[in-house]
């Protein structure tokens, strides 16, 4: 990697002069970069805001980010980083992030697995820095004119730069997004002779006229020549860097009129996206041009254009316009998009958190439990009770007894929390499977189909549900599980899995032969009831012949259907997939990842009740009862 001759490097803090600082992120410094065209600009955070070792080098070798990632890592030394933001000029495309300087893509979870990092979010640039509004110090933005933001309300942002980015944060529940848009692209409208003749000059040479045409460095000097030719002067081959300085320095007239002729139309552009989204939080400007105008653009003919609204005047008057002014203001942003990636839900970094703080009050050995989870959250979340005990150089009921002591039944328990925190990095999303797609886009729509639903069903699945159907599987006397057509194989694969536990377990997809066993059943007997709709008469009948004879009844379906309003439990799974030529197959994978939950859950059960001498081990030679399901679902 190559240094950038530009870069700022900043004496990273002493270790004793980090611990004083109560702030500090107690899982170390996050990694942040912000990787443009050919340049990578870096640094730690090591608390909400404070950013050190800033420094910004070339990116353009065959080592690409990975190997700028590694130097600056090495050159910092430190501290190992377990969590990493990148804001990145292209967009992000799922789990795949074009990198601006080169052709191809890299996978982020590679990436992520690659560096060794716990998380890795990599983001869109201008996402960042529209989430970076919020976060910024006031001495890191100027203000422009009167106004005054409304909490909780829309925010604009115009970056006037190589291009016109425009953006907005929105208010939704109990956080922001950042939106994205081509509003740079709206088509210009002149407000003045001066600018009608600006527009009358671009449609020579253009048959539509953007507001990114003359709003961008390209733009001003587009905008020169044509006040130069209507000046009837001949326009100097001048670069907008140039223009810009003369027209501030004021020895040129038309460069003057110029960057006036800029600003009177950025405001135009800034009131109409203020009145279009409503942004009474504000109007921010970023981007390379007007940031470096400084106190001349408060005088300038920004603010007054901006009000300058006719019977909307007075509303666009109490909406404020600021200049961000920050040094690095996508660095505010993916800290913050990572930080909430980080604590989603109260996840992993809230329990984390509770674990560090109930550490002095647990027993020595406990604490030899409680150090492992804070260093190695992974491990205790995927191996085996016996695994984790022998980590921890402890028995494996002192395992079950440090979860307790958290408040927690249990090891299932506590790791259904701590998963519940673990943040994935592959962001995808829905797209509808069409007539005509070639075999690779089918690949591609149906298995990220198929993981946004899981990951939707991991966020909104009622753990409580789970817990309670996992308890009655786990006691169960007998296990019948009942479906028909398409969920039949679930029952079928359920009946597999769960007679390995030594519980007499069976499956029917025939509605008579259910309703007839389900007659025999008693107290202490589950059935399982998958339906993808719920709305199965068949279903309906041996449920309720079922619980009339003192049976449990798991039902897996949707929340709000008859099949799940006559369950004892009913673990919802709200995907209802369209008709028509395409047999449904999210709805089977999300039923079959539920009972391969609730085996995992059940497993787990009984190693406990096995640490604890509350189940004897098994005698026919197969090992540990968990053993026997060979690790399902992966756990």
């Amino acid at each position: 990697m190559k240094q950038s001759g530009s870069a700022s490097i900043q004496t990273p803090r002493t270790q004793s002069q980090r611990n004083i600082d109560q702030e500090m992120y107690r899982d170390g410094p996050r990694l942040l970069a912000d990787v443009g065209g050919a340049n990578v600009r870096f640094t730690l955070e090591i608390a909400p805001g404070r950013f050190e070792s800033i420094e910004e080098m070339r990116c353009d070798d065959p080592a690409g980010l990975l190997g700028a990632i590694r130097t600056y890592l090495a050159r910092v030394g430190g501290e190992p980083v377990a969590h990493a933001g990148i804001a990145i000029a292209n967009p992000v495309d799922g789990d795949l992030a074009r990198m601006p300087y080169r052709d191809g893509a890299l996978s982020v979870e590679r990436m992520r697995q690659e560096l060794d990092f716990e998380t890795l979010r990599v983001v869109n640039d201008f996402s960042a820095l529209g989430t970076a509004l919020r976060h910024l110090p006031d001495d890191q933005r100027m203000q422009v004119g009167s106004g005054t933001p409304q909490a909780d309300s829309v925010i604009g942002l115009l970056s006037p730069g190589t291009k016109l980015d425009v953006s907005a944060l929105i208010p939704i529940e109990d956080r922001w997004v950042a939106v994205g848009s081509e509003g740079g692209h709206v088509s210009f409208s002149p407000c003045d002779e001066r600018e009608v003749t600006v527009l009358r000059y671009c449609w020579h040479e253009y048959p539509h006229v953007s507001g990114e045409r003359l709003l961008s460095e390209s733009g001003i000097v587009l905008c020169y020549r044509a006040l130069a030719a209507h000046s009837g002067v001949t326009a100097a081959p001048l670069s907008a860097r140039e223009i810009v300085e003369a027209g501030l320095a004021g020895h040129d007239v038309v460069c003057a009129d110029t960057l006036d002729c800029f600003c009177a139309m950025l405001g135009t552009v800034s009131a109409n996206l203020a009145v279009t989204l409503g942004a009474l939080g504000g109007i921010y400007i970023g981007g390379g041009i007007v940031p470096g105008l400084g106190e001349w653009f408060r005088t300038s003919s920004f603010r007054a254009r901006f009000e300058s609204k006719g019977r909307s005047s007075t509303y666009l008057a109490q909406i404020p316009t600021y200049v961000i002014t920050a040094s690095h203001p996508t660095f505010h942003g993916v800290s913050a998009m990572l930080a909430e990636t980080l604590c989603d839900k109260g996840g992993e970094s809230l329990l984390i958190d509770q674990v560090r703080s109930a550490r002095e009050g647990l027993s020595r050995a406990e604490q030899r439990v409680a150090d492992l989870v804070l260093t190695r959250p992974r491990t205790v979340l995927n191996d085996p009770i016996i695994e984790i005990a022998r980590h921890a150089e402890v028995s494996q009921p002192t395992v079950i007894r440090f979860c307790r002591s958290l408040g927690f039944q249990g090891l299932s328990d506590f790791r259904l929390k701590l998963a519940s925190g673990l943040t994935g990095t592959m962001p995808v999303r829905h797209s509808q499977v069409r007539h005509g797609d070639t075999a690779p886009d089918i690949s591609a729509k149906v298995i990220e189909n198929t993981a946004s639903a899981l990951l939707r069903l991991r966020d909104a699945i009622n753990v409580d549900a789970l817990g309670a159907a996992t308890k009655l599987l786990g006691a169960a006397r007998r296990i019948e599980f009942y479906a028909g057509g398409n969920s039949s194989v679930v029952a079928l694969d359920g009946q597999l899995k769960f007679f390995r536990f030594r519980i007499p377990t069976v499956s029917y997809s025939d509605s008579l032969l259910q309703v007839r066993s389900a007659g025999l059943l008693g107290k202490g007997d589950v059935v399982v009831a998958i339906s993808a709709s719920g709305m199965s008469p068949g279903l309906f009948a041996a449920v309720d012949a079922a619980r009339a004879v003192g049976a449990d009844v798991v039902a897996i379906t949707a929340g709000q259907s008859p099949l799940a309003r006559r369950a004892t439990v009913c673990i919802a799974v709200e995907h209802q997939e369209r008709g028509g030529g395409f047999v449904a197959m999210i709805s089977r994978v999300l039923h079959l990842i539920v009972i391969d939950v609730l085996a995992v859950g059940v497993a787990l059960q009984r190693d406990e009740a096995l640490a604890l001498g509350e189940l004897e081990a098994s005698d026919d030679g197969c090992g540990p009862l968990r053993s026997r399901i060979s690790h399902v679902g992966g756990a």
